[in-house]
Parts: C-alpha cells; structure tokens; sequence
C-alpha cells in the first residue's frame, strides 16, 4: 500500500517538473503566457492612447457660452451643447414668435431661416447654428412697419387661433425668396410642412399670392 502511494506521489512529482520545465529560451510555458499577456496589454492601452489623442475634440456635458447672430445681432447665451435652437430663442433670449408644436420638424410651428433656408429650431441645435445668420418671426418687421407677407395676413385674416401663425410666415417667406410670382400648387408645396389646425389655408394662401406681388 506504502509503495502504491509512493508510486503515484512521484508521478505527481514528475508531472509538476515536466510542466515547469523549461524551454532553450530559459522560459516556461506559464512565464511565457504571461509575457504575451502583458505585451498585449500594453499595446492595446497605447492604441486606445493614439485613438483618443488623434479624436476629434467635443464640447463637454457643461453649459458654455455660445454666440449667435439672430436677427442682425450677435447675442452670447450660456447654455448646454444638447439645447436646441427653439430652446435657445425662447427660453434663453426670450424670442418666443417660433412656437414649440410636435417637437419633431414635422408641424412647421418652429420654422426660422438660418442663411436663408427654412428650418424647423427644434430639430437643430444651437451650437450647429454659430457662425450663421438666424432670422425669426421678430426680426421681419421694421419698428412698426410691418413686412409685407405679416401685412398680408392680417388683410386676409389669415389665422385663427395665431399659434402656427410665425411658423407660416415664416415658410411663406421662404417661399417667396426663391419665387417671386409662385403659382397656387407652387404656394401650396412651399407651405406643405406647416399644418395650420384651425384649417385657414385658404386665407393663408391668399395671403401669400397678395404678399408676392409686393416683395
């Protein structure tokens, strides 16, 4: 019984020695795992440094101050890179002729022009509008001259209840910038991304054949 367990104490034994042994290089298996390891490691912590170094730099999470130029006049805001441009009209500068609607782009409600082209500011964030020029509804009259299309809507009592109101002018304006005699199907696609809820497009769309034989 002695001998049986001597036996397998010293095959136990072998076995040890035959894994720890050592190969030409003065290495063992586990020593070398170890230091491939290691150098794995290493190199993917310097390729994750390069990534990071060669990234482009973000604003951060922190409010930060922000220029923009709204209706002729560059004002500095304090706000966060996630505010939108609604946002930073309404609540920060107290521009509140964009109405917030859907919150989508898809009611028109919000609509601004930023270098000329019809935006709806709550689909864009502020940031993404410094260095160009945002217009809104409070920027088209003149003192207390008003803009030829906002004079045409009140001709034509074209609103209800007001609040698409800024947005349709807005995209009526649009409209006529880039088509100064726009036929009834043509004011009809200008308008299609505004909805008016109290249902005036009738009146809206004469306003707009008014206003376009005056701008």
């Amino acid at each position: 019984m002695a001998s049986k367990t001597k036996s397998k104490t010293s095959s136990r034994s072998g076995s040890a020695k035959a894994v720890s042994r050592k190969g030409p290089t003065g290495l063992s298996r586990r020593g070398f795992m170890q230091g491939v390891g290691v150098a794995g490691g290493v190199a993917l912590v310097a390729t994750e440094d390069a990534r990071a170094a060669a990234a482009p730099k973000t604003r951060g999470p922190k409010r930060a101050p922000v220029t923009l130029n709204v209706n002729g006049k560059d004002r500095t805001v304090t706000i966060e890179p996630r505010v939108t441009l609604l946002r930073a009209l309404r609540n920060h500068m107290d521009l509140t002729g964009a109405k917030e609607g859907c919150d989508r782009g898809g009611c028109g409600a919000c609509s601004v022009q930023v270098d000329g082209a019809l935006v709806a500011s709550c689909m864009m964030l502020a940031v993404d509008a410094v260095g160009k020029k945002v217009l809104t509804i409070e920027g088209l009259a003149k003192g207390d001259q008003l803009h030829p299309i906002q004079e045409a809507f009140v001709k034509h009592d074209a609103l209800q209840c007001g609040f698409c109101t800024p947005g349709m002018v807005m995209a009526c304006k649009a409209l006529l910038d880039g088509n100064k005699n726009p036929t009834l199907a043509q004011i009809k696609k200008g308008l299609s991304g505004n909805i008016c809820r109290c249902g005036t497009y009738t009146r809206i769309f004469a306003a707009v054949d008014t206003a376009a034989k005056q701008v």
